[in-house]
């Protein structure tokens, strides 16, 4: 599913709200997650998973065009871990 198919779906349930009002609580409810992992913290949302950060360690890399070794530098990178009931439905 991608974005706009999310939109679509949230508003054929919600016909009372406007299209415009859907894809403004889309657009708050990812720039939240989005906010709080860059503060470094957590985003748990119960029965579905949580959203979280891991940092990579600074490593040697291969440029692959002319094998030359580079220097990657140690990041934050985004991590998910499905919650009990999204295991419990993808393996029944």
């Amino acid at each position: 599913m991608i974005r706009s198919e999310l939109v679509q779906a949230l508003a054929k349930e919600n016909p009372d709200l406007r299209p415009e009002e859907v894809e403004q609580t889309v657009d708050i409810f990812f720039e939240e997650i989005a906010r709080r992992l860059a503060e470094g913290g957590r985003v748990e949302l119960r029965g579905f998973g949580a959203f979280s950060t891991r940092e990579r360690e600074s490593r040697k890399g291969r440029n692959p065009r002319t094998g030359e070794t580079v220097d990657v530098p140690s990041k934050k990178v985004p991590y998910f871990k499905p919650g009990k009931e999204m295991r419990e439905r993808l393996n029944p």
